[in-house]
């Protein structure tokens, strides 16, 4: 478990200076009708994060589950991967999103409550876990925190894509 909250952390870090320089009138701009924002990314992001958490948090009320190990072996960090593109399930498509600081605000925070989760349970408690996730189907606890690393490093990679089209330098 320590390796994947180090993950997490590395990624949030990475992403949170880029967004700390980003001048808080780009923050909300997108480079093309058709593309998300900055602001729209880590809305999404953060939306994620906090179904995700809520789905383990009920996952941890019911009885134990077992993943078929098939799907063990898909590797987390595919979600990182940029190409294809995959569109956002409703549930986390980006509304209204804040201005900059309260939306760093607001996913820092969830941030803190995921890591204190995984921290108070376990990697053995979470193994014990199932959920759905959108693309993959059922997954475990452990692999849907650590593909959460991975999500972030991909919109990571996003966000310098639409700072580079908005023409900051990153």
């Amino acid at each position: 478990m320590k390796r994947v909250l180090k993950r997490l952390d590395t990624v949030h870090q990475k992403l949170s200076t880029t967004i700390a320089a980003i001048d808080p009138n780009l923050f909300p701009q997108r480079p093309a009708e058709n593309e998300w924002s900055v602001a729209e990314v880590i809305q999404h992001l953060c939306l994620v994060e906090k179904r995700m958490l809520s789905g383990l948090e009920l996952a941890l009320h019911a009885p134990p589950a077992r993943v078929r190990l098939l799907k063990k072996l898909i590797p987390s960090r595919i979600v990182s991967v940029r190409f294809p593109r995959v569109k956002a399930p409703k549930a986390v498509e980006p509304l209204n999103p804040l201005p900059k600081e309260e939306s760093l605000s607001s996913y820092n925070d969830v941030r803190a409550r995921l890591k204190e989760f995984c921290i108070e349970h376990g990697r053995r408690q979470l193994s014990q876990t199932s959920l759905r996730h959108p693309f993959f189907g059922d997954i475990d606890g452990v692999t849907a925190v650590s593909m959460v690393a991975f999500h972030e490093q991909r919109h990571y990679k996003q966000i310098r894509e639409i700072l580079k089209k908005l023409g900051q330098p990153l």
